[in-house]
């Protein structure tokens, strides 16, 4: 089962290999991971998505919450929450695949952020399916580069609130 977890931790270095290091020593793969400062510059969020066995995934929440830096986990398994990544794609720009190019980034609602003669660099921001279908739609036309984000996860504040995307 997939899962996103949420660490609060004190800002501080050896935080992050501290925390990796319980996943790696149990022989749990880290799918994505983002990690940034909050709103407290002396504390940063981790959201780290992994799958794997309940039990082994319960014992590492609890070894998590036994960091002396650690100050909150939350699993967002069985919540109700908003994910998101991002994804840049640079794109070859052949003078006959331009325009299709722009048509797929306006359906998707992708922003070119950079351009030159030979290519086109898009933005774009949603959850996995989104991004692979982006993916998938550009592959003909030849992709250059990309790079894509961890994800991010926030809970809904309202239960049965409609998705925005």
């Amino acid at each position: 089962m997939k899962h996103a977890i949420s660490v609060l931790v004190d800002n501080q270095a050896g935080v992050l290999s501290r925390v990796i290091g319980l996943f790696s020593g149990r022989g749990f793969n880290i799918e994505s991971l983002s990690v940034a400062p909050t709103l407290d510059p002396e504390k940063s969020q981790m959201v780290i998505t992994t799958t794997g066995n309940e039990q082994v995934l319960e014992q590492i929440k609890k070894q998590l919450n036994k960091l002396i830096n650690v100050i909150k986990v939350v699993d967002y398994v069985g919540r109700n929450f908003v994910e998101r990544e991002m994804i840049l794609v640079k794109i070859k720009a052949k003078s006959d695949t331009r325009a299709e190019v722009l048509r797929i980034a306006d359906i998707f609602r992708a922003k070119v952020v950079d351009v030159s003669h030979a290519s086109y660099t898009l933005s774009l921001t949603g959850d996995k399916e989104k991004l692979s279908g982006f993916v998938e739609m550009l592959s003909p036309i030849g992709i250059v580069d990309f790079i894509r984000t961890g994800t991010v996860v926030m809970e809904r504040e309202m239960q049965g609130r409609r998705k925005l995307t």
